[in-house]
């Protein structure tokens, strides 16, 4: 036999067969679009897939074999997606700076289960904005371990001294760009050339989009808050690369300053953009830029809990974004910004992750808030019309909840408490509810 008629299932031992299909009845279908309830609906999943929903399903959907749920008005949202998330920044150190610089096998076999447990609270898709690789994206995709849909941007594009580059003061200076080995997070690079060079290689290794570095941060050594970063022409010169790619640039920013010098330079999507004003909201707006605050980072590291986390020279920075993350929210949606959910948190911290729900609530409707974690980031990464909302046709990403998020949305933030049972591609991976079974696991083969 040749090698190209081998079995899937052999060349691949961990390969799973296709999903079974699912009838829930007496489903509150949570609409995004509409942001309405659809009550006593019947929702129908065949093959990983959203088949049906409504109220009458056609003889042809119900000639399959399928695992009946009666969900007795329990509410079926759509799958989670987290817009900025760093899974190579894993639990297990007792500081921030060692949560990028640990070695490459330390993280990279925790970062399993860092995936998992995002699953598990609901987030069905992530955007990885530094350090995952695509062999972590594939291991997911195969089913080798269970974890959300991946969409990475590789490791973030750096000028030295910039957000990226965690290298102190007193630290010997490199001789060119490149990754460094203990830095997991960025990929440095100087001058035109360079910066071309970074965008062709991240997508090279299977980058979905490029996330550049365009001002000073919270976590990094040597670079202030007003920092911008990059010129206009390495800016210019990476946009163009990723655009080559059929991609876009999105940029680390947080004030008005370098939040212009990214969009006017061609960037596509702006993280964190805390100091962000009234003027800059509007062209943001007007250009479709997208926003992916993320405040809950700020709001952990400043807490009782994790004072001891941040270095001295962070703690300072960290205050400062804090203060303004929700003036700005309400600036950006005042002005019609398209945003995006997104937690940012480090190590440890991203147990707290569905807090964002409740840091955005106190000034964003409900609505508003569910859009920013469900069809915006679809859109944002073109996937609108395959995940976000419960559709026929959609992937069946689907969170089961007790009660109506439309009305409360910080249901999110007590997943033990509400979420109930998460279904990923038609394969229900997490159950705290028992007429819901869970079938994710890796099927165990006999030799």
């Amino acid at each position: 036999m040749s090698q190209t008629n081998l079995p899937g299932s052999d060349i691949k031992p961990w390969t799973r067969p296709a999903p079974k299909g699912y009838k829930f009845t007496n489903a509150n279908i949570v609409d995004i679009e509409s942001a309405t309830i659809k009550e006593n609906s019947t929702l129908v999943t065949i093959e990983g897939k959203i088949a049906y929903v409504g109220s009458n399903p056609p003889e042809s959907v119900l000639a399959v074999d399928f695992e009946t749920v009666d969900c007795q008005g329990k509410y079926l949202c759509p799958g989670l997606f987290d817009a900025h998330v760093h899974l190579c920044a894993v639990p297990g150190f007792t500081d921030l700076s060692k949560a990028f610089g640990n070695p490459n096998d330390v993280h990279l076999l925790r970062q399993p289960y860092t995936a998992s447990q995002m699953l598990h609270r609901g987030f069905t898709s992530i955007r990885d904005c530094g350090g995952a690789q695509l062999a972590l994206k594939e291991a997911i995709e195969d089913g080798v371990f269970p974890g959300p849909r991946l969409f990475l941007s590789g490791h973030a594009l750096s000028q030295f001294g910039g957000h990226g580059d965690l290298r102190g003061s007193h630290e010997a200076t490199g001789c060119c760009g490149g990754t460094h080995s203990n830095n997991h997070l960025g990929r440095m690079c100087n001058g035109v050339p360079e910066c071309m060079s970074a965008v062709r290689e991240e997508i090279r290794c299977g980058a979905d989009f490029i996330k550049i570095m365009g001002s000073g941060g919270v976590a990094s050594p040597t670079d202030k808050l007003e920092h911008l970063q990059f010129t206009a022409a390495e800016i210019q010169a990476m946009v163009e690369c990723a655009d080559n790619a059929g991609t876009f640039v999105t940029a680390h920013a947080y004030t008005v300053k370098a939040i212009r010098h990214c969009i006017d330079n061609g960037v596509r999507g702006i993280e964190h953009g805390n100091f962000v004003d009234p003027p800059t909201a509007k062209i943001m707006a007007e250009k479709g830029i997208y926003l992916t605050p993320t405040l809950i980072a700020y709001a952990q590291m400043a807490s009782e809990k994790w004072k001891h986390y941040l270095p001295i020279e962070s703690q300072t920075k960290n205050q400062i974004v804090l203060k303004s993350g929700l003036d700005a929210l309400r600036v950006a949606s005042e002005a019609g910004v398209t945003m995006c959910y997104g937690s940012d948190l480090l190590g440890p911290l991203g147990s707290a992750q569905t807090h964002e729900f409740a840091l955005r609530s106190q000034v964003l409707t409900p609505i508003e808030v569910l859009r920013s974690a469900t069809i915006n980031p679809a859109k944002m990464m073109g996937w609108e019309d395959a995940i976000g909302q419960i559709k026929e046709g959609f992937y069946a990403d689907i969170v089961v909840l007790n009660k109506n998020p439309l009305e409360d949305v910080t249901v999110f933030d007590r997943p033990d408490e509400h979420v109930l049972g998460v279904m990923k591609d038609g394969r229900v991976y997490k159950s705290r509810w028992n007429a819901l079974l869970e079938n994710g696991q890796i099927p165990v083969r006999v030799q």
